[in-house]
């Protein structure tokens, strides 16, 4: 059901050779890069002009911490596997490229089965439409999207596909109801640029303090029409004790099963996922 994308790729590789090198190229890039949006501090100061008194639930370093283990470094591969990557074609991966994809088939029904999207229209007031699921789903999608990147080559690899499953399941949604060829065209077209503007916005927030995230669940999924401070301090709660959560959750298991667990929307102990810190010892290993 789903497409291959690199079936045409030896066909088309004279003509679409360097293009496919500088798209692949600018997608696989750490989206950190390119942070540059200074609109999200503005739009955070006039939004919030008293940040500096929110409740001390997310001040501390451990919160703003994305990852506390060490960053996965890139793989050494060899020079063929650079020049076929360079090309457009994915080398050799640590895993079977077939479970990857399956697992990023199972990653991303993980975030339209297993999420209450009821409980979030209620919660966050939004309109029961398709374009309020969709801005839920993203916000699921980005943080599995933030976690398999930090898994070198592969999790970069299943994040091509776990992105490749969301478009294939919203044009299969938007046909289900009913959506013409040519409005369904444009719908598909003004998401997608929602899609990549909100991964920007969403990783400076979550890299930065929860003032700029709120400014960008303001802009994005509530899509600059939330009255209620309550309910972005809400989702910015969800968001930081989610990704700790699901940065928490081993590897392997992830590029091998694609299972992954969502903690409630709302619960007591929000600061329950707090991990103890980590002994040290000396070299007599006291």
């Amino acid at each position: 059901m789903y497409r291959r994308p690199l079936q045409s790729a030896v066909r088309q590789l004279l003509n679409a050779s360097a293009s496919r090198s500088v798209l692949g190229k600018v997608i696989e890039q750490d989206v950190c890069q390119s942070r540059a949006l200074v609109a999200c501090r503005i739009t955070a100061d006039a939004f919030f002009p008293n940040h500096s008194q929110c409740r001390a639930l997310h001040s501390t370093s451990e919160l703003r911490t994305v990852k506390e283990t060490p960053q996965t470094t890139d793989e050494e591969v060899g020079a063929f596997t650079k020049l076929i990557e360079a090309m457009g074609f994915t080398g050799p991966l640590k895993y079977n490229k077939w479970k990857i994809k399956i697992a990023a088939l199972r990653m991303y029904t993980c975030c339209v089965e297993r999420i209450n999207y009821d409980e979030f229209f209620e919660k966050c007031s939004l309109p029961d439409t398709l374009n309020s699921w969709f801005l839920v789903a993203q916000l699921h999608v980005w943080m599995c999207l933030v976690r398999m990147r930090q898994e070198g080559r592969a999790g970069k690899y299943m994040c091509r596909y776990i992105v490749h499953s969301m478009w294939e399941d919203v044009e299969q949604r938007s046909k289900i109801m009913g959506i013409d060829a040519i409005q369904r065209k444009e719908s598909m077209k003004v998401m997608t640029e929602t899609f990549y503007a909100a991964l920007f916005g969403y990783d400076e927030g979550i890299l930065s303090d929860d003032c700029v995230l709120a400014a960008a669940l303001w802009r994005n999924m509530f899509n600059r029409q939330c009255e209620d401070p309550r309910q972005l301090e809400m989702m910015v709660e969800y968001v930081r004790k989610q990704m700790q959560f699901i940065d928490a959750l081993d590897g392997e298991d992830l590029l091998l099963t694609g299972e992954v667990k969502w903690r409630p929307l709302v619960e007591e102990n929000a600061q329950s996922i707090l991990k103890v810190p980590t002994p040290t010892y000396n070299d007599a290993g006291l």
